[in-house]
Order: structure tokens, then sequence, then C-alpha cells
């Protein structure tokens, strides 16, 4: 009988022991917040990358890595970088603000490495620096992530996990767009919508793509393709749902019926696929620029020719763009929107913005109407709430849309938003038009 007590005793106090450890490695998991390196941090300046992995080839000194997250309320948490030396030791220098953490290191295995406490006095963004400071072997170290301890109340916005490709799309940065309100005299017969777009000075980061006129078949807008080469864009999605283009059938394809000089045109796929043209033009920031789409359907062929025309304001001649036959379609411009994304992850880090003024509709019937109205809208970067560094709004005459940067002050989505209108109706000569 003894003995019986004595194995019960032995068993109830193992199962406790279990109890007390599963007990504590659940508070402990929820006072720590990981941060992976792959989805929220840029390298800058040196050879250092940044991978889904993390960072890696991190062989010099004059790579700057940061680390973005967001808070929502203030409070103080240890700060650690989860990491590896392959050969050597390495002295690392992690700055947070005003307050700056030294630390050696020489884990050949992924380890934790605390540098210290932190105290977040605000709500908003938080940027972390992490430079190299010297080193015996080939890499400073390999960063998997960044880890905030201690932090049980401390609410976090980052990209927590690749799933879906997300440290991609994070480190993009979330698309806003604006969704025009058609009037109602216009709904049903929109052949034209003229829209105004000025990028402002330092605001045209590459990566950018400034989209003017879109349709619920396409888009048009200018892009800042590399530090050299801009372009103004115009693409018409095919009737057939796929990401290839090789795979659509003849019946299905668009057909290009008309470009403009220098214009260069093809196919595009992995968003869709369907027919596109592009000028390479060197449009400045600190200028407005001018886009008009037209919609001219056939009801008899089942066909809908989309046409885009673009110029600098204040200049009297247009330039065509190009002009594609869609099949299997017979409508007029519906749901149209403009948009501002990142389409370059190096340079999700970077804020750009843009103005987007005196939008005016004209009907099949002549009559203008203008489109002073709109609903912010953003991606689902943002509505999974990876970022939350992206506004958009009214102010007086023109709409704005803006992200990256990491900013704090964002827009909530869906809201709706009226601009003044100041500025008559655009005149054109449809009949002079290239």
């Amino acid at each position: 009988m003894v003995i019986d007590i004595e194995l019960k005793m032995k068993k109830l106090t193992a199962i406790l022991f279990v109890l007390f450890v599963i007990s504590a490695q659940a508070q402990n998991v929820e006072s720590q917040v990981f941060i992976p390196i792959g989805g929220n941090a840029w390298a800058h300046g040196g050879e250092a990358q940044i991978t889904n992995d993390g960072v890696e080839h991190w062989t010099d000194s004059q790579s700057i890595i940061t680390v973005y997250f967001r808070v929502q309320e203030t409070g103080r948490a240890g700060i650690a970088l989860k990491l590896k030396v392959p050969d050597g030791s390495s002295t690392i220098k992690l700055s947070v603000g005003k307050k700056i953490f030294t630390k050696k290191v020489d884990n050949r295995d992924l380890q934790n490495v605390n540098f210290g406490y932190v105290d977040f006095t605000r709500a908003g963004y938080i940027k972390v620096t992490v430079k190299g400071v010297n080193k015996t072997g080939a890499e400073f170290a390999q960063i998997k992530s960044l880890e905030l301890y201690d932090v049980p109340t401390l609410k976090v916005y980052c990209v927590y996990d690749n799933e879906g490709n997300f440290f991609h799309w994070g480190r993009r940065g979330a698309s806003v767009h604006l969704r025009y309100v058609i009037p109602a005299e216009a709904k049903a017969q929109t052949e034209w919508f003229y829209n105004e777009i000025t990028v402002p000075q330092g605001m045209d980061k590459i990566g950018s793509y400034f989209m003017a006129d879109g349709f619920s078949f396409g888009y048009f807008g200018m892009q800042v393709n590399s530090a050299t080469e801009r372009r103004v864009l115009f693409s018409v999605w095919s009737p057939q749902q796929t990401d290839d283009p090789k795979s659509i059938p003849e019946d299905k394809r668009i057909i290009m019926l008309k470009k403009g000089e220098n214009v260069h045109s093809g196919e595009f796929g992995n968003e869709g696929s369907g027919g596109q043209s592009y000028l390479v033009y060197d449009w400045s920031a600190g200028k407005t620029y001018s886009f008009l789409l037209h919609a001219q359907p056939d009801a008899a062929s089942n066909t809908t020719i989309f046409t885009a025309y673009f110029k600098e304001k204040g200049q009297m001649q247009w330039h065509l763009i190009a002009s594609f036959k869609r099949p299997q379609t017979t409508i007029y411009l519906k749901d149209l929107y403009s948009f501002v994304e990142n389409f370059e992850p190096e340079s999700g880090d970077q804020e750009r913005m843009a103005q987007f003024g005196n939008q005016w509709v004209c009907t099949a019937n002549g009559k203008w109407c203008s489109a002073n109205e709109a609903t912010f809208t953003a991606d689902n970067t943002a509505k999974q709430n990876y970022r939350l560094d992206y506004a958009g709004g009214a102010k007086g005459n023109y709409f704005y849309l803006r992200n990256g940067g990491f900013f704090n002050d964002y827009t909530t989505v869906k809201q709706n938003f009226k601009r003044q209108i100041t500025e008559a109706k655009p005149e054109i000569d449809f009949t002079a038009l290239p």
C-alpha cells in the first residue's frame, strides 16, 4: 500500500512538473515577439543582402541593415538578434533611436543574442539599425530575426511569416487606390476618362508606379523603372484568366491596332495576361501630366477598342500610346480608379506619393462630368496589418496617395473623400487626336 501511494505521488509530481513547464513555455512565448528579417529589413550601402532566410553575405562594414516594426503602445522591452557567425568573431552595433548597444558574438549555431532593453515612449514605427564594427572571419553574421522579449502586453505589427510569399509583398509595401465615384448621368456610357498626376519632388522613388487611368480591364500610368529609365505604361487584360500569355487562345488575345512613335508593345503575364505598351519618357517630379483614356464598344463584333493618350499639362499635342482591341467585350469605361504601388522590394523602405487632380469623364453623347469623389482602399498587405505606412485622401482641389517609408499617420481604408472643383472641363478636340 505504501509503495502504491509513493508511485501515485511520483506520477502526480511528474504531471505537475509537465504542466508547470508547459505553462512556463506558454508565458514565455507570449512575452516574445519574432520579427523575421526576410520580410521586415533592408540592406543598403554594402554587400549584405536580405533574403527570405534573413541577412546573408554580410562581408563589409559599409552595409547598413535596418529593421522596422510598429508598436501600438508604449512600454519597455528587451531586444535581441537571432544570429550565427560562420567563423571567427564579430563586433556588432545595434541602434534604436539614441540607444546604442555593442556586442561581440562568435556563436556558430543560431542563437538569440540579447543586446539590452529599450523604452518605447510613443506608439508608431520603430527603426532598428545594425552595423558591423569589426570581424575576424569572412562574414559579420547571418541574422534570422530580430526578437523582442519581456513584452507580455506590447502589440507589434510586422510581417510575421512568409505564407503567401508575404516577405516579398511586405517588403514592397501596401498598394493604395482611389476608386472614383462616377456621376449617375455618365455611369452607363462613360466613353472618355481624363485625369492628371503630379508627383512631388523627392517622391519619385525607383520601383514606383503612379497609375492614373485604371478601369475594369486595364491600367494606364507612369513608372520609375531605374535610375536612368522612366516609362508611360498602358496595359489591357485578356478575357482569358491566366498568368501565362502564351496559353491564351487566338479568339481571346488582345489585338494591337496602332501605337505611337517610339512606343514598345508586347504581352505581359504573372498578374493576369494581355497586351502591354510603353513609351520610354523622361517625365519629371514636380510637373503635371495629363492622361486620357477612350473606350469604343462595338456590339456587332462583340469587341471594345481601348485607346490611351498622354501629354505634359499645358502642351497642345497629345501623344498616342496605344490602341488595343479586346475581344468578347462590349462595354464603356467602368470601375475607374488610380493607384500608387511599389514593384521593387529593395526600395520598399522609401516613401512615395502622388497627387491626382481634375478628374473628368465624358459620355458617348459628349456630356462632361466632374469625378471629384473617391473611396480610398488598399491591398492585402494593408488588410493583413503587415504594413501600416499608407495614406490617401483629399487636399483642396486634388486627391493624394502615399505609401512606404514607415510614416505613422496612416489612413483607415474605405473612407470616402471629395475634392474641390476649381478647373473647368478639359478642352479636347477628339477629332484631332492621333
